[in-house]
């Protein structure tokens, strides 16, 4: 999966001939997974169609402040629609719009979204080799480097004059593709590696039946999407669940039984540099189970248990380098028990969870957690999204790590 999927992805269009590729450009984005809005200059509009663009990207494409025919038409935000975006591209950027955004003229919508833009700017130069030599482009292509903007550089080829040579904007799947690679070098988990667990475990009682819980894993495959769209390589083993996952930073590894997780774990553990075991693993499984399903009697049916292996203190017993995060579920004492943890299994962090606060535990689609360190400074968080709560968690080990 593309590092763009799920991004918000701000088009701005100059009036270049090489307008004419950002049909392709916009298409490349949203089969990346992208959400795509289009500013265009009002020049731009002689090279390629807002109808064009509109269709393809699935949004309206804005080039004025307001309609002038439509008394009643609300104004287009800049502030808006620089703040919606995750990142923002201009191409092409001709060289009259180069000089703008370097000397802070704002006489379009488009200028006006550049500088009120909060995310990263990506800019593709665009014109005849002449006016790509000439000392005042280069002038703005440093100048616009120097405020932050990311270039993506012209190539050489055949230009519209017919001259060959430099001032080619670049192909767009290049663009995409540089773009992919940039954010990619500058995600905060590049190149590390994440045991993650998630879910319930499942123990045999016979054939048929067995002792689980309540967990659906959605805790657990947020944290798994989170990371990976961070840039880390994540090995999610997961227990019986219906979530489901697309990226290729993540490779599942299902499994069953507290048994068959504790293998699982320590396969990969020794390679990896973040642990993450929010699985709810049992605690219990039956010590005999039958070959055959257990016929149902007018007598009581006793089971005999016995515990599991504790993989989170086996893995805490192991630990040479890796950041170690385990779950606490509790029902009472919840913070004094948390902190029991950490120390028994060898933690780095846990991440708290209380049953009596509403909307926290298994199966929602909500989260309420206290995190606390091997320091035993605690942070709360107030009842958010899971999805909220895999940043916050990825975020505090992240500034613990980089520490």
């Amino acid at each position: 999966m593309s590092v763009i999927s799920g991004k918000k992805v701000l088009l701005g269009i100059t009036a270049g001939i090489a307008a004419y590729k950002t049909a392709s450009l916009v298409r490349l984005f949203i089969k990346s997974g992208a959400e795509v809005k289009v500013i265009m200059t009002p020049a731009s509009k002689d090279f390629i169609t807002p109808l064009t663009l509109s269709t393809l990207s699935k949004n309206p494409v804005h080039s004025t402040f307001y309609d002038k025919e439509d008394e009643n038409e609300l104004w287009n935000n800049h502030v808006d629609l620089g703040l919606w975006a995750d990142v923002m591209i201009i191409a092409p950027a001709t060289a009259n719009t180069l000089s703008k955004m370097t000397n802070g003229t704002c006489d379009n919508l488009l200028l006006a979204t550049y500088l009120s833009a909060k995310c990263p700017v990506y800019f593709a130069p665009a014109m005849d080799l002449d006016m790509y030599i000439h000392p005042s482009t280069k002038t703005s292509l440093e100048k616009l480097q120097s405020f932050g903007n990311i270039m993506i550089p012209a190539t050489s080829g055949e230009l519209a004059s017919g001259l060959v040579g430099e001032g080619r904007m670049a192909e767009p799947e290049d663009i995409v593709d540089f773009i992919e690679k940039d954010i990619t070098s500058k995600l905060p988990l590049r190149g590390k590696k994440i045991l993650m667990t998630a879910g319930p475990t499942y123990e045999a009682i016979d054939p048929v039946r067995f002792i689980g819980n309540h967990s659906s894993g959605k805790m657990g495959f947020e944290i798994a999407k989170t990371a990976a769209n961070l840039g880390a390589e994540v090995f999610l083993v997961s227990g019986p669940s219906s979530q489901t996952v697309k990226d290729s930073l993540i490779h599942r590894i299902d499994v069953k039984s507290a048994q068959d997780m504790y293998e699982a774990c320590h396969k990969y553990y020794a390679d990896v540099d973040i642990a993450i075991l929010s699985a709810a693993v049992a605690d219990y499984r039956p010590k005999n189970v039958a070959d055959q399903k257990i016929k149902k009697k007018d007598t009581s049916l006793t089971i005999e248990l016995e515990p599991t292996k504790d993989i989170l203190k086996s893995l805490g017993d192991a630990k040479k380098n890796q950041f170690l995060v385990g779950f606490a579920l509790e029902t009472n004492n919840e913070v004094e028990n948390a902190k029991k943890k950490i120390k028994s299994k060898n933690l780095d962090l846990i991440v708290l969870n209380s049953l009596q606060d509403k909307g926290a535990g298994f199966a929602g689609d909500t989260n309420k957690i206290t995190i606390i360190d091997k320091g035993f400074n605690q942070k709360s968080f107030q009842l958010k999204s899971k999805k909220e709560v895999s940043v916050d968690i990825i975020n505090e080990i992240i500034q613990r790590i980089n520490a």
